[in-house]
């Protein structure tokens, strides 16, 4: 069976970033029938990630290297990813994520950012060695109530270039 790992780099747990990662790797579970592991929330980590010789951030490395899907969310930073998600991704090397289906996932504050997703963290899991086929989402968090169609949304347009 498939595994899908969601990660989220969100400096709050259980945060809307997490919401809506989680909301869509439901959807991408039940299109592809992969299982979805526990969630990566990276402010719960935060005081271990640079701290090499850790061996639950170590695990977590190896959960979503493994998996063969992933979640990859953020806020959006000043056009970009968060610090959380940067320092865990940098434990990789290039292409250590090879093998792996990701999507990217924007939580942003309005449309003006929405390209923010393609042009920060799509080329940062390609150099990775992800595959990332898929539109990425830029979730404007105004439009948080509506989640629930809005993800559908995203699954019925972009859903068929995750079955493998």
């Amino acid at each position: 069976m498939s595994t899908l790992t969601v990660v989220v780099g969100n400096p709050q747990s259980a945060s809307r970033t997490s919401q809506i990662a989680e909301g869509l790797a439901s959807r991408i579970a039940a299109l592809t029938g992969a299982e979805v592991l526990p969630t990566i929330e990276l402010a719960d980590i935060a005081g271990e990630l640079f701290d090499w010789g850790s061996e639950r951030v170590g695990g977590l490395n190896k959960q979503l290297a493994s998996s063969d899907y992933a979640v990859i969310a953020s806020p959006t930073y000043k056009a970009s990813y968060t610090g959380l998600l940067k320092a865990f991704l940098d434990r990789y090397p290039t292409n250590g994520l090879a093998g792996l289906t990701a999507v990217p996932v924007f939580t942003i504050g309005g449309d003006a950012h929405a390209l923010a997703v393609e042009f920060t963290m799509r080329p940062l899991l390609v150099e990775l060695g992800a595959s990332t086929p898929t539109r990425g989402l830029a979730f404007a968090t105004p439009r948080f109530d509506d989640r629930e169609a809005i993800l559908d949304e995203w699954i019925a347009d972009q859903g068929r270039y995750l079955s493998r």
